[in-house]
């Protein structure tokens, strides 16, 4: 798999996103903004696929109101009461970016969260940002797993909020559970971000898959591990997925992770990369597998 989006006039696809709906599988996904941007900014894009590598793109997610009028981005997604929920952020607006909802009976039509934006960071240990959000249903409610920074702007980090499970998933339902942020660099190859967890619960327990890095510094993925999903140990000090080696397509990087669990219990890690240090975007898939708990890549 390799999936692009060109209707901005340059190929460009960030931030990946799948679940199986109606039979089909949706990718949703961050649509880069014009090489100059002539005020356009970021958007989301929707593709569908029946074999999760043969994508078409059938709709966007268009920009609403003035908290998403500078641009709206990296989607999480959940199937849940029949409906697809979006997570997404605003983009643009630095420590006010936030994250907001919004719901579909097609996985295409949404209609918005009326309490947008619906999470933001708090805390003292942070600058309010909140950015990168993915949600699993773990211990009978939803945990939403966003990146923040610190208050100073420089270090990118997690923190985790979350929700009862009555589909609504207003602002007023989110208890941020962490005083402190449960993932932040300490590795080499982490540098001075993580961010994009990607949430997996298997075996009672919640894995994330994260992006360390800022882009193309490389970014590459590494995963931790939780049993009450606050509290987190990596399960290796050495990225999981690297980005590729000189002249393969994601020389750049291997970021921003999404872990989709299928119909058949098959995992898949979907990712970006370019390697051109960003001035286009791809994604693509590695499947998952797993030995005593620990994930590896299969090949």
């Amino acid at each position: 798999m390799l999936y692009t989006d060109n209707s901005r006039g340059r190929n460009g696809a960030k931030d990946p996103a799948v679940v199986k709906f109606h039979e089909k599988y949706l990718l949703y996904y961050s649509i880069m903004p014009p090489l100059g941007d002539a005020g356009q900014g970021w958007d989301i894009g929707i593709a569908e696929s029946t074999d999760l590598e043969n994508w078409t793109k059938i709709g966007e997610l268009g920009r609403v109101g003035k908290t998403e009028e500078k641009g709206i981005c990296a989607p999480g997604a959940l199937i849940y009461g029949g409906r697809v929920h979006l997570f997404y952020q605003t983009y643009g607006q630095f420590e006010k970016d936030s994250i907001c909802h919004a719901w579909s009976e097609d996985g295409v039509h949404f209609i918005r969260n009326a309490t947008n934006p619906i999470v933001q960071a708090q805390g003292d240990w942070n600058n309010k940002r909140a950015i990168d959000a993915d949600v699993a249903v773990f211990q009978e409610q939803l945990f939403l797993y966003f990146a923040t920074r610190d208050p100073e702007g420089k270090i990118q980090m997690q923190g985790v909020t979350k929700a009862p499970l009555d589909g609504k998933f207003e602002r007023s339902s989110w208890q941020q559970c962490c005083t402190e942020a449960i993932l932040r660099p300490t590795l080499e190859w982490e540098q001075d971000c993580i961010e994009a967890a990607a949430a997996l619960v298997r075996e009672e327990k919640m894995y994330l898959f994260y992006a360390g890095a800022y882009n193309n510094s490389p970014q590459q993925i590494g995963v931790a591990v939780s049993e009450d999903g606050i509290h987190f140990e990596r399960l290796m000090e050495e990225p999981l997925l690297e980005n590729g080696k000189p002249g393969s397509w994601n020389e750049s990087e291997s970021g921003h992770p999404y872990i989709f669990e299928d119909e058949d219990k098959r995992v898949y890690l979907f990712y970006q990369g370019n390697n051109d240090g960003g001035a286009s975007w791809y994604l693509s898939r590695v499947e998952v597998g797993f030995t005593n708990g620990k994930p590896y890549i299969m090949k």
